[in-house]
């Protein structure tokens, strides 16, 4: 079953983080010869991980790994009740935005000591290690780089007699592409995109765009209300025209694949990432592209950036960290395991994976690797790790207004103070 994030989840699952921090790590049931590991994803990011742990398990007998997969809305509140009671599985996949938190609350451990032993990262990118690090210490081994992308259903664009946009597009051809789907109106009334006011990447992006951030590199709001209401604006503005889905469809959304506007043919855009292409083309029939995020005018790049798209961390609690720490490192340097992940998790970090990945690649995982490596002037620099409640404000604020205002509950007048004052009550007690 799938569960809406929504306020009390996040506030639940952080209160169990939070008691886990102040016990201390504690024991986890795990045996000695058995690792536990969770992941967030779907069935095809499970096929090939559940590969390469039958992988491992063969090269080390004896050694069993017992996996566990969610949708991300359900993952991060099981995770920090599992973290509060001491069994958090070993090997835990982390998000950027999360792995401060978790690490200064000593629910995941740093690997540090492993390295050069169980752990060996020889030819690892700097900027991908440098991502998984906490006040200098390695929590977490990136396992692809990746961006924000726009996947694009191009057979809808095709049936609607409608050029796929390029890396060029604007928000201002976005209202033109929506003018135009509806007009062809084809498969029910599919709109050309996913409503966007709630996704955190996509309203990152458009504030790098306009020289703001998210967070300041010293944990505070990066932007203000004058931003929070535009952008609310902008978004109420593109619904009203029929260019976004209505906020009853977006609803519908749980977080799990299967329920997203691509896949439920809502929508032939969505916001989502550049490793995601592989998992939803193996659900879709419907051929799939990717391209940027829009422009905020014609000839504005910089809201992209290539960040680490997930990491492993082990467990603070884990009895078998040394263990775990070595399955972490067959996992990103063995190349037969990396034939099997391919592009999915995000591009390879080491050089010499690649290498071993690139000739096996079919045209969608292609398609991943050079976008994300031809990225051109939409780049800019990797922004500071998110403060440790960023999960909170995500959850709590930028969805739950964002769907607010899409519903007509609030104006974006109402929505964009209420942002940036609860965003910093939020930062204010983290």
């Amino acid at each position: 079953m799938t569960l809406r994030f929504d306020r009390r989840q996040f506030l639940l699952g952080s209160s169990a983080l939070v008691a886990a921090g102040a016990a201390g790590v504690m024991p986890a049931w795990a045996q000695a010869a058995n690792l536990r590991l969770t992941f967030w994803g779907g069935q095809a990011r499970a096929d090939r991980t559940y590969g390469v742990t039958d992988l491992y398990e063969a090269a080390n007998p004896g050694t069993t790994i017992e996996g566990e997969f969610l949708a991300w809305n359900d993952y991060w509140p099981k995770l920090a009740t599992q973290t509060a009671g001491g069994n958090a599985p070993d090997v835990i996949q982390m998000d950027y935005r999360y792995i401060v938190e978790y690490a200064k609350r000593n629910a995941i451990a740093p690997l540090d000591e492993f390295v050069g032993g169980a752990l060996k990262l020889d030819g690892f990118d700097q900027d991908q290690l440098e991502g998984g690090k906490v006040d200098g210490k390695l929590y977490g081994i990136s396992l692809g780089a990746n961006s924000v992308a726009a996947l694009v259903n191009t057979a809808a664009f095709e049936e609607a007699g409608v050029e796929v946009p390029t890396n060029a597009w604007t928000y201002d051809d976005l209202m033109t592409l929506g003018e135009a789907f509806n007009s062809a109106n084809i498969r029910g009334g599919m709109k050309v995109i996913a409503d966007g006011s709630y996704s955190e990447p996509m309203l990152d992006n458009w504030l790098r765009q306009r020289g703001k951030a998210l967070y300041t590199a010293d944990g505070k709001l990066g932007f203000d209300e004058a931003d929070a209401v535009e952008w609310y604006t902008l978004w109420n503005k593109l619904r009203d025209a029929g260019v976004c889905v209505t906020a009853e469809n977006q609803a519908i959304d749980t977080g799990a694949v299967e329920t997203t506007m691509l896949v439920m043919g809502k929508a032939a855009i969505m916001p989502s990432n550049s490793n995601q292409l592989v998992g939803y083309q193996a659900i879709m029939q419907d051929k799939l592209g990717m391209i940027g995020y829009p422009r905020i005018a014609a000839g504005v790049g910089g809201g992209h950036y290539r960040k680490p798209s997930m990491f492993f961390s082990v467990a603070g609690a884990s009895a078998n960290k040394e263990g775990a720490a070595a399955f972490l490192s067959y996992f990103v340097n063995d190349p037969e395991a990396a034939k099997l992940l391919g592009v999915e998790r995000g591009i390879p970090c080491i050089a010499a994976t690649r290498d071993v990945v690139a000739p096996t690649l079919d045209e969608q995982n292609q398609l991943a690797l050079n976008f994300v490596a031809n990225l051109g002037d939409l780049l800019g620099p990797l922004p500071p790790p998110p403060p440790a409640s960023a999960g909170e404000i995500d959850a709590s604020l930028i969805r739950t207004l964002g769907q607010e205002v899409g519903f007509g509950a609030k104006t974006p007048e109402q929505a964009g103070p209420e942002l940036i004052s609860g965003a910093n009550a939020i930062l204010s007690r983290s």
